[in-house]
């Protein structure tokens, strides 16, 4: 057997080169299935805003000024900690509140503060206490998960120990996704891909109270009672927004 031969017999075959007709079909295959990829992505892009379905909330009037033993305090008291500077709350935030409250039979105080976006989608996110207190120069000493019961129902809540010099604030807190209540993580993310299938686009926000007081857990009894008192008082018809319960 001379070189020639050899070689020829140990070369691989050569591949049938496709036909003008099957290209194209191919190429129209491929283009189909592109495109019904990109309808598919697009359909699943929620595109309906609940706030428009369910109107617009209105912190400043929605939350009660006085309420039980409880009335804003219009002086400034130990001064309430904003979720993120001025420039940051305009780009996440619809709206935010924050008063001091102060018992009129105990002298207690407690500090509210609420933040809330008409878009709670992955790039318009709530920013938590565990990020904007150490952003302004506090300590976090223990962060637990907790339920607060009221009558009207459960709400899951964590509790936070924060300091900065002799300040010392327990803070309480829970997160609001269109009408359920949640603490972020997993259930968050399940919450948010429930309202994209249906093609809703959810608002929410950050319900929290903190107090100044060594004793944390003294801070957070009050608080208990202090958001007992208030979330009673909110109207019936908003208070699922505010606290996922009716």
């Amino acid at each position: 057997m001379n070189a020639q031969q050899l070689g020829a017999k140990h070369s691989s075959p050569q591949s049938p080169v496709p036909s003008p007709g099957v290209l194209i079909r191919q190429s129209i295959a491929a283009f189909v299935l592109m495109l019904a990829a990109a309808l598919t992505a697009w359909a699943l892009v929620p595109t309906h805003k609940l706030v428009d379905q369910w109107g617009k909330l209105d912190l400043e009037t929605s939350i009660p000024k006085e309420f039980g033993d409880w009335v804003m305090d219009t002086r400034s008291y130990g001064g309430v900690v904003n979720p993120q500077q001025a420039e940051a709350l305009n780009k996440i935030y619809s709206q935010t509140l924050s008063r001091t409250y102060i018992n009129r039979r105990t002298g207690e105080y407690v500090m509210l503060s609420i933040a809330y976006g008409e878009d709670q989608r992955d790039g318009m996110q709530l920013h938590y206490p565990e990020i904007c207190y150490p952003a302004q120069g506090f300590q976090l000493k223990s962060r637990n998960k907790g339920v607060l019961s009221l009558p009207q129902g459960l709400i899951p809540i964590r509790r936070l120990e924060t300091y900065a010099g002799q300040r010392f604030e327990p803070v309480t807190y829970w997160t609001m996704i269109g009408e359920h209540a949640t603490l972020g993580g997993t259930d968050k993310k399940l919450l948010e891909m429930r309202y994209s299938l249906a093609g809703d686009i959810p608002d929410g926000l950050l319900f929290r109270v903190s107090s100044i007081n060594r004793d944390s857990a003294a801070g957070f009894a009050l608080q208990d009672a202090f958001l007992s008192a208030i979330v009673a008082h909110i109207a019936p018809e908003t208070r699922p927004r505010f606290a996922g319960i009716h």
